[in-house]
């Protein structure tokens, strides 16, 4: 690296790529102290582009959270990965992560392959080496360095925080110099109301497990920030009866689980006393209809 370069000031769009659950969310909370995007240890939940901005001494890096990509079926699935693909075309850099612990072959096959149609510095991020043992994260090292000419290759832990500050000092030196891209206070550019909708979709995930496959969605029906209270009304939308049971529980107990939790996560982001409002509604087959998927938001 050229001494004269190490006082310019970078800044750019990065574009956070990996296999479903390979710890983009988690690392991009990691980076940003505080909770963005949605975690869940189920994948496929990050839907949205989520800017998480991340300002240094001498860069403002601007993180663009891509959906998972996978081999896709629905066309939803089939957004999704548009939109993955889509979201990198106006970065600066791409971080691609990847699963050591339990690798999709077939996501990082076809992530590859896009990525070598776009001429742009990659960073290779092998996540959750605590999982794995250390003669394995060598050898991966190297069978990785065969696949791609990446820029540089970080074995990390954004669960255990290891080596993410490394990480982020290698993405810094892969941007272009340039000035501050947003105001320093600036952290993320979603807005509240989009918040609301992730925060209350993580409590579906997390309380309903596995039997609320991807099939979920949440709008945010109203938003009323009265004088000592907020007032939000959120609809939760499956595609089944049966799922709607399951979100509602017996005796309504576990729509009052979502609900409370996400009621005070909301009260954290806010700061301001929340009444959240939950009603479940069955709307058949939303994950292949264009204009349900429009009006959800994808």
């Amino acid at each position: 690296m050229n001494h004269k370069n190490e006082n310019v000031f970078r800044s750019g769009f990065v574009g956070i790529i990996g296999a479903p659950n390979a710890g983009k969310s988690t690392l991009l909370n990691q980076v940003l102290g505080q909770k963005i995007s949605i975690t869940s240890s189920k994948p496929q939940t990050t839907r949205d582009r989520i800017l998480g901005i991340v300002n240094r001494p001498l860069s403002q890096i601007v993180f663009v959270d891509t959906p998972g990509i996978h081999k896709s079926t629905t066309l939803l699935n089939k957004r999704i990965v548009g939109q993955a693909m889509l979201a990198l075309e106006d970065v600066d850099v791409i971080l691609l992560m990847v699963d050591v612990a339990s690798r999709n072959y077939a996501a990082e096959k076809l992530i590859l392959s896009q990525l070598k149609k776009k001429p742009k510095p990659i960073v290779l991020a092998l996540n959750k080496i605590d999982l794995v043992d250390k003669a394995r994260v060598y050898g991966l090292v190297e069978e990785f360095q065969k696949l791609h000419a990446f820029n540089t290759i970080v074995p990390v832990s954004a669960r255990r925080d290891i080596q993410v500050t490394v990480l982020l000092q290698q993405v810094e030196a892969s941007l272009p110099p340039g000035p501050r891209l947003f105001p320093e206070e600036t952290f993320t550019d979603v807005s509240e109301k989009f918040m609301v909708k992730e925060m209350i979709r993580e409590k579906v995930f997390r309380f309903t497990g596995m039997e609320i496959p991807y099939s979920s969605a949440v709008t945010v029906d109203s938003f009323v920030v009265e004088k000592k209270l907020i007032v939000i009304h959120a609809s939760i939308h499956v595609i089944r009866d049966s799922q709607k049971g399951i979100i509602i529980g017996k005796k309504g107990s576990m729509l009052s689980k979502i609900g409370s939790a996400a009621r005070k996560d909301i009260e954290r982001m806010t700061g301001q006393k929340v009444l959240l409002k939950l009603f479940v509604k069955v709307t058949k087959d939303w994950i292949d209809n264009g204009r349900m998927l429009n009006e959800f938001g994808y």
